[in-house]
């Protein structure tokens, strides 16, 4: 379906542009949220009677997504989740979770429409996602995604809680040795039986 944009529309055009689209994408998205007219005579005439007014209503709308872009630019939001030991999520961090966490922030303005998750967040550790408050005004926030309050100050400061979990792990491992054991003999066994020869005797 050929279609005429009423506002600028990633990986498709700006204002005015002339674009052909999938039928679905056009009935089900761009007519009913008015970012497109069809594209017919009748249309491009009601489009250029209207240009100048579109063009001054999308860059008041603009302005404004700018002004606001400063209190959310590089926001940090924590989200506290339980996990496996591999740091894989039970469940997964959801567009509405970062909207309730950026409103516990004071942040109000961002509508689940605005935020850009490309997939859907599964395990623990900083992420940086994206926030289009306009067609032509996007900002990141950072969703900081912890086990504990503790844990995400730690991977805030740049620490990588998972690398230090396992060599936490790691380090902590030990295995008994004793020198006169016999290749193949458990040590512990092999000093039980010391022990009872020497009772014997």
């Amino acid at each position: 379906m050929e279609i005429i944009l009423l506002e600028r529309i990633e990986k498709l055009g700006a204002i005015g542009d002339v674009v052909t689209v999938k039928d679905g994408y056009a009935r089900n998205f761009l007519l009913p949220n008015k970012k497109a007219l069809r594209s017919n005579n009748a249309n491009k005439r009601v489009f250029e009677a209207n240009r100048a007014k579109i063009e001054a209503d999308n860059a008041a709308r603009r302005s404004d997504a700018e002004g606001a872009a400063q209190g959310v630019d590089g926001k940090q939001v924590v989200l506290i989740r339980q996990s496996s030991n591999a740091g894989a999520l039970y469940g997964s961090v959801s567009v509405r979770d970062i909207i309730e966490a950026l409103e516990a922030e004071g942040v109000k303005i961002v509508t689940k429409s605005m935020i850009v998750l490309e997939r859907p967040i599964k395990t623990l550790g900083l992420f940086d996602v994206k926030v289009s408050l306009h067609p032509e005004v996007a900002v990141t926030v950072k969703v900081n995604v912890a086990r504990s309050p503790e844990e995400a100050e730690l991977q805030k400061d740049g620490v990588d809680v998972m690398a230090s979990l396992f060599e936490k792990d790691e380090s902590g491992f030990t295995e008994d040795y004793d020198p006169n054991a016999e290749p193949g003999e458990i040590a512990s066994t092999r000093a039980d039986e010391d022990e009872g020869s020497e009772e014997e005797a």
